[in-house]
Order: C-alpha cells, then sequence, then structure tokens
C-alpha cells in the first residue's frame, strides 16, 4: 500500500510540475513549441493520467466502503482524469503546439477540475485517517 501511495504521490507531482510549466509556457506568446519543454510536458501529464483515477479508487477503497460519499467523489475523479487526458491528447497531436492553445488547455474546466481532485486527494493522504 505505501508503494502504491507513493506512485499516486509521484504522479500528481508530475501533474503539478507540468501544469506550472505549461503556465509559463502559455505567456511567451510562442507560435509552438520548438525549442521549449511544452511537449515533452504534456506527454508527462497524460501519461501521469492513465490510470490515475483506479489508482486513487484503490488506494481511497478502505474509507469509500465507509458510506461517506467518497465513492461519488472517486467517479468525479474518473471523469475529469478523463476529460483532461483527452483534452492534453488533442494538444499532443497538433503539428505545433503554441502559447495559445496550451493557454486554452490550462483554462479548460476539466483540467482545472483534475488539478483540483489531485490537490484534494494529495492532502487527504497526507492527514491522520477518522478511522
Amino acid at each position: 500500500m505505501a508503494s502504491e501511495v507513493a506512485d499516486l504521490a509521484a504522479r500528481i507531482d508530475q501533474i503539478e510540475r507540468s501544469y506550472e510549466y505549461l503556465l509559463a509556457y502559455a505567456a511567451q506568446g510562442r507560435q509552438d513549441e520548438h525549442g521549449s519543454e511544452a511537449r515533452h510536458h504534456l506527454t508527462s501529464m497524460h501519461r501521469a493520467l492513465d490510470g490515475f483515477a483506479d489508482e486513487a479508487r484503490r488506494i481511497l477503497s478502505e474509507a469509500a466502503a465507509c458510506g461517506s460519499g467518497i465513492p461519488a467523489f472517486l467517479d468525479a475523479v474518473e471523469r475529469d482524469a478523463g476529460a483532461a487526458r483527452g483534452a492534453i491528447g488533442l494538444v499532443l497531436h497538433r503539428g505545433a503546439i503554441g502559447s495559445l492553445l496550451v493557454d486554452n488547455l490550462n483554462a479548460s474546466v476539466h483540467l482545472r477540475a483534475l488539478l483540483t481532485d489531485a490537490f484534494l486527494i494529495e492532502q487527504a493522504l497526507k492527514a491522520p485517517s477518522a478511522v
């Protein structure tokens, strides 16, 4: 279980670091990503989201079993991760990744919801359990 928690924490860290890079990239006014790490960060984020919701569900399954509404949150995490991963995939399949395209990705409600989910999960894993 400790290794699963560490893996999920590493995924969240990768998502956060990539998003921070993409925020700065969006402000650069670039027409394409040449000479930048934009595509690398998008690819890393895309990979980190593969199985993200399933891993969160496995780790939080004990807490979810207590009837606290956690399963509904985990369902939302699954939808948010899937939609964000799809949006990132769309950007990755463009021949040129300009700042405006990344700015629109960053503004996407799907990506923002995913980030909020990830931050909440990260902090919940650090907090002591009530049981």
